[in-house]
């Protein structure tokens, strides 16, 4: 089962921090418990010599709170915030050297597990929650640290865990799961070189794209935001997609798009046509079931407003798929959707640049570069229904 992991933007120092619970099914009879925790093993092979920081912050399953694990495993709720937001209680493991590892617990949990290095993160409460690290935001009190987060599931059904930069690009690492087997399923890795080829390509990419890129005061490289941040930064053109969302609304006004949202079921198809400012779909029976209206560049880059995606199993479905294809700008050249081929996908000169150069550079193509980078099954996400390990790897910043 994939998943889509998208946890809320945050543009102010007002926002909560929120995890995205999702349910899943629980194991049949056959499969063994999930044990209360599993062990994760941090390996770090950074290079840096600079000290690492851990934290494993989300939602305990079990009871719906919010707080944070600390090295055993062993849950912690959050206390009251403030207005203006408090600091946090300290929730950070102190990690493994360059060149060591070290294990810690993870409980049934729905959250984050960040890292950090050279300096610990400031976190802070408000009344609604604890608030997370919005760098886009440059008065953000992390906005000059280093860091990077996992996002990941742990329930009775099993572990969920991945790479993520849907919000941005930064510290390279990988994860993976072992499972009662022995096998060891891991994603996340860049190729030799991948990370300087990113931002060397970001950065020499016409169209503005280079505005993404975040420096220090030395200016070392911190990390890319994602095209949606820029939009909100100012840093990329709120346009940068305009001419290709204009190219796909002229063309489906004379023809259809197919959209095939459930890989198990072929014989669910809807049909869309553009009328005026409004891409209207009807299932096989001709009824209209949804309509959408032209999206911006924001609403494609973070498949939301315009393109909103509710967890139902008509537009949520729909809407994704469209998201995929405005993404990896597929709509013009193939009217059935979704397009699952890697090989067609970020062809047209408009397209999302920044998820483009993050795939080249992924060792195994995969990467969650934006919302439903699911679609087709080309994210960077491990699961196992029977975990017995999992693992973050720290890899060089080279």
């Amino acid at each position: 089962m994939r998943r889509r992991f998208r946890w809320p933007a945050v543009a102010t120092a007002a926002a909560t921090f929120a995890a995205a619970l999702l349910t899943f099914g629980a194991p049949s009879h056959a499969e063994a418990a999930v044990p209360a925790t599993i062990p994760l093993t941090f390996k770090n092979d950074s290079g840096r010599s600079d000290p690492v920081y851990i934290y494993n912050l989300g939602t305990l399953l079990t009871t719906g709170q919010q707080g944070w694990a600390d090295a055993n495993g062993t849950f912690h709720a959050w206390p009251a915030g403030g207005n203006p937001p408090t600091p946090a209680p300290d929730a950070s493991i102190a990690g493994p050297a360059s060149g060591q590892s070290k294990t810690i617990r993870i409980p049934k949990f729905s959250g984050r597990i960040y890292f950090s290095y050279g300096k610990k993160l400031d976190f802070r409460l408000t009344t609604g929650g604890l608030v997370q690290p919005a760098v886009q935001n440059p008065s953000d009190p992390n906005r000059n640290t280093l860091f990077n987060w996992s996002e990941y599931t742990l329930n009775d059904a099993g572990l969920w865990i991945n790479s993520t930069q849907v919000d941005m690009f930064s510290a390279p690492y990988a994860v993976g799961v072992k499972g009662a087997d022995g096998t060891t399923k891991s994603t996340g890795h860049l190729k030799a070189g991948g990370y300087s080829a990113f931002f060397n390509s970001l950065r020499a990419q016409s169209g503005g794209w280079a505005g993404l890129v975040q420096t220090a005061s030395d200016g070392t490289v911190l990390r890319a935001l994602s095209p949606g941040h820029g939009i909100e930064t100012g840093a990329l053109s709120s346009g940068v997609l305009s001419d290709y969302i204009n190219r796909v609304w002229t063309k489906y006004s004379s023809s259809t798009l197919t959209v095939t949202p459930f890989t198990d079921q072929p014989s669910v198809k809807y049909y869309g046509r553009v009328s005026g400012n409004v891409m209207n779909f009807t299932n096989s029976a001709g009824a209209v079931v949804t309509s959408f209206e032209k999206p911006d560049s924001d609403s494609v880059f973070g498949c939301y407003k315009l393109l909103d995606a509710p967890n139902d199993q008509v537009r949520g479905p729909i809407s994704r798929t469209l998201c995929a294809g405005f993404n990896r700008s597929t709509l013009l050249t193939n009217p059935n959707q979704p397009d699952t081929g890697a090989t067609g996908f970020y062809q047209d000169s408009v397209t999302n640049q920044y998820a483009k150069k993050i795939h080249e550079q992924m060792a195994d193509g995969k990467a969650y570069a934006f919302a439903f980078d699911d679609v087709g099954a080309h994210e960077s996400l491990v699961h196992d229904g029977n975990p017995q390990q999992a693992y973050v790897t720290l890899d060089p910043l080279s």
